[in-house]
């Protein structure tokens, strides 16, 4: 290609040709393209330079050494005894033009790599630094290599522990001091209390772990120790039994649709219940719902105030979980109260004072209720003085109100069997009396 270059006057060099030094060369586009260079040793002798080194030109790494240089003769007139348009000429030129591109993509190709060799490359350690990682243990070695940019988020990791501890700590004082505070009367003067004679910040202290005991306490604890008041005198009538029931799963069914949201569907039998049952229960709703959301459905299921009391969540003992009803805050004696609920766990302090049903499921055909007041009424009709004795007997049954039944049709049996022989003895008694008084009169009797 010497040769050939010689007899052109320009030509263009690879990518890994460094920069002239001269005036007369022009930068186009990632080329230097000598103009009007001087034919002979020197321009070739420029090339061989820098093919030879690539890497002082656009500071890649060694390991991409730009091949040998490629002169390609671009618009120059045909050398000596080659005619304008011959077919070698053509030939020749589109040789040249394929060599081009070609050249231009390799070294394109060959410059991102050196370039990303470099940039992959960590940069290098100081001496001290270098003593350092090689006096540690053979561990360190063998484990992954450290990526340069992992003290970044190190640092975040800092910034951002520093930020929580300051945020914990500000509100942390922030609640002491709210919570530490005397409480005020309805004149703004603070109210003394056991707490002012000790230091501000004791003070501040012993009043917030006071005040956050009280509120745990008015959560887990029932609201009052007598959650009803004490029972009517006379000339009031009050009711010798109390009956507790559950709202939700026992009287109403909760049902949502997307039209109309959540709905109570009350279970067949409710009328039926209250009015036999209030002359000889005093009947109370003690229910583990919120005040807001059981007051209005009580109303709409008690039309004729047939319900005594009603009693909430805030009157329940909360433990492990499930709000616990305890028939000892309740005023009343126990030996004289039914709890109706759904979950054992509501009753498990007093777990012979309960009776649990099935959760309703909303079917219509339900007749629950009606078999649960002959029931009752069973035990307030016979003057029962513990009702725990006779619910001790149902407390292991899956359904208290199917073995009631049973045993009822039972002792309906032996009772009509009883009759039966009683009818049947009396009319033998009569046929012998009778008998008797034909075959001997009553004159001749003594």
């Amino acid at each position: 290609m010497a040769s050939q270059c010689d007899h052109f006057p320009c030509c263009i060099l690879c990518l890994g040709g460094g920069a002239p030094h001269s005036p007369s060369w022009a930068w186009s586009r990632l080329l230097w393209i000598p103009v009007g260079a001087p034919r002979g040793s020197k321009q070739n002798s420029w090339g061989k330079r820098a093919c030879g080194n690539p890497s002082e030109a656009f500071g890649v790494s060694r390991a991409s050494v730009c091949p040998p240089l490629f002169c390609v003769p671009i618009g120059c007139s045909p050398g000596p005894g080659e005619q304008v348009g011959g077919a070698a000429w053509r030939q020749r030129k589109m040789a040249a033009s394929a060599a081009l591109f070609s050249r231009l993509r390799s070294g394109l190709r060959l410059g991102s790599r050196g370039l990303c060799t470099r940039l992959a490359t960590p940069p290098p350690r100081a001496p001290d630094q270098v003593a350092e990682i090689g006096s540690r243990g053979g561990t360190q070695a063998q484990g992954p290599q450290q990526q340069p940019g992992s003290e970044g988020p190190s640092y975040a990791k800092k910034v951002a522990l520093w930020l929580a501890g300051l945020l914990g700590a500000g509100g942390t004082v922030s609640v002491v001091y709210i919570f530490g505070n005397n409480s005020v009367d309805e004149k703004g003067a603070k109210i003394p209390d056991e707490f002012d004679n000790d230091p501000i910040l004791v003070q501040q202290l012993r009043r917030t772990y006071k005040y956050f005991k009280d509120y745990r306490q008015m959560i887990i604890e029932p609201t009052s120790p007598c959650l009803l008041p004490d029972p009517l005198q006379e000339p009031y009538y009050q009711p010798p039994y109390t009956l507790v029931l559950e709202l939700t799963g026992v009287l109403l069914h909760p049902e949502w649709s997307l039209a109309t949201g959540w709905r109570f569907k009350k279970r067949p039998g409710i009328e039926t219940l209250f009015q036999q049952l209030a002359p000889l229960y005093e009947i109370v709703i003690f229910t583990s719902e919120t005040g807001m959301t059981a007051f209005p459905l009580i109303d709409s299921v008690d039309p004729h105030g047939f319900i005594s009391y009603r009693l909430f969540r805030d009157a329940t003992r909360y433990m492990d979980g499930h709000h616990v009803k305890d028939i000892s805050c309740l005023n009343r004696d126990p030996a004289r109260v039914v709890v109706v609920d759904c979950k054992k766990e509501a009753f498990r302090l007093q777990p012979y004072n309960g009776v649990a049903l099935r959760p309703w499921d909303g079917n219509s055909d339900d007749r629950v209720l009606l078999d649960l007041s002959a029931f009752l009424k069973t035990i307030a009709l016979n003057g029962v003085e513990d009702v725990r004795t006779v619910l001790e007997h149902y407390a292991l049954e899956d359904d208290p109100l199917a073995a009631f039944k049973q045993r009822q049709n039972r002792l309906e049996q032996e009772e009509q069997q009883r009759l039966a022989e009683l009818s049947k003895s009396n009319k033998q008694n009569l046929f012998f009396s009778s008998l008797t008084s034909r075959l001997w009169p009553r004159s001749k009797q003594p």
